[in-house]
């Protein structure tokens, strides 16, 4: 599930904090953006490693090349 889209709709209302000069509200959607980001990598890199350990449970992950 893409759930970036937020990023999106915090800019924008950044955006409009700014040209309305409601400066704190923009520097608070700023510190909103940064958590968001900070939540979406976490949901990735969970999704991710959910999706990896269902490929070795199911003997499907094919592994990578070996190096030595």
């Amino acid at each position: 599930m893409r759930s970036d889209w937020i990023l999106d709709v915090l800019t924008d209302l950044k955006t409009f904090a700014r040209s309305n000069e409601l400066m704190a509200l923009a520097e608070q959607l700023e510190d909103t953006a940064i958590v968001a980001m900070a939540e979406i990598a976490t949901l990735n890199e969970r999704q991710a490693a959910s999706a990896l350990a269902t490929e070795y449970a199911s003997g499907t992950h094919i592994g990578g090349t070996r190096t030595s």
